[in-house]
C-alpha cells in the first residue's frame, strides 16, 4: 500500500511516500515560499522520481492541524482534491502525533511544541519506547507557564520538537535540569511522520473512505472570527 501525505501546517512544507509501512522518499522546504506554490509540485516531482503516476497512490494523508490556518487550509485543497480524482481513502493526522512519528524512537518523552502566538504553544507530549509514540496528553492550545506546570508532573528527560521548541526551549530550560532541545535538522513537521502515522491507522482500518469526510483541527478560532466574537459580545 502507498500513501501519499502532505504537511503544511507552518513555515516548512514536506511531501512524503510510505510504501508498506516503508518511507520510498520525502521532499521538504523550507524556504518561505507560499506553499500554494511548492506543495502540489514537490508531489509530483517525488511521484515522478519514484517512477509511479497518481493512480499508483492507495491512499493520501494530510497535517490537519493545529497549525497555520492558512498552511492547514492549503494541505487539505492538495489532500481533498488528489483524493477526489483517484477516489481515494483519506487520513486526517494531528501535526503533533505526526511530529512524534517523526522523531523516530528517540527514547523518553516528546513535548511537541508549535508557536500559537499570544503567549501560546500548541502541544502534545508522547513517551516513545522504540515502538509507536504513546499519546500522554492530548492537542491542546497552552501558556508555556501551564506547560512548565504539566512537565513537573511527568518523569525523565523531555526532548522538545516542532518550530516552537525553541521558544519553549528559551523560557523553560532554566526550570528544569533534563529539557533538551532536538537538533534544528530534526525538529521541524514533516510529512514522513503524517504518512507513518496513516500507515498505521491503515492496517487498523481506521483511513476515511472519503476526503469529504476530514476536517481541519485548528483547535482554536482565527482571529478574525476571536475579533468577530469580540465585537458581538459587546
Amino acid at each position: 500500500m502507498r500513501i501519499l501525505a502532505f504537511e503544511s501546517s507552518a513555515k516548512a512544507a514536506s511531501v512524503a511516500l510510505v510504501t508498506d509501512g516503508l518511507l520510498t522518499g520525502e521532499y521538504f522546504q523550507n524556504s518561505g515560499q507560499t506553499h500554494s506554490r511548492t506543495l502540489m509540485k514537490m508531489a509530483d516531482d517525488l511521484l515522478q522520481n519514484c517512477e509511479l503516476q497518481p493512480s499508483d497512490v492507495d491512499a493520501v494523508a494530510w497535517a490537519n492541524g493545529p497549525g497555520s490556518f492558512t498552511g492547514v487550509r492549503i494541505g487539505a485543497a492538495a489532500a481533498k482534491g488528489f483524493c477526489w480524482g483517484g477516489e481515494l481513502p483519506c487520513a486526517g493526522i494531528s501535526t503533533l502525533e505526526a511530529m512524534a512519528w517523526s522523531a523516530g524512537t528517540r527514547p523518553g518523552l516528546l513535548c511537541c511544541c508549535m508557536d500559537a502566538r499570544r503567549s501560546q504553544v500548541y502541544n502534545a507530549i508522547f513517551r516513545t519506547d522504540g515502538d509507536a509514540p504513546i499519546r500522554l496528553r492530548e492537542d491542546r492550545a497552552i501558556s508555556l507557564e501551564e506547560l512548565a506546570a504539566d512537565l513537573r508532573q511527568l518523569d525523565g528527560p523531555v526532548t522538545l520538537m516542532g518550530d516552537g521548541a525553541a521558544l519553549a526551549y528559551e523560557a523553560l530550560h532554566g526550570q528544569f535540569e533534563n529539557l533538551l532541545l532536538m537538533p534544528e535538522q530534526l525538529r521541524h513537521q514533516r510529512a514522513s511522520g503524517v504518512a507513518l502515522c496513516a500507515w498505521q491507522l491503515a492496517q487498523q482500518g481506521l483511513l476515511s473512505p472519503s476526503a469529504k469526510e476530514i476536517t481541519p483541527n485548528y483547535l482554536r478560532l482565527s482571529q478574525a472570527e476571536r475579533e468577530r466574537a469580540e465585537r458581538l459580545s459587546r
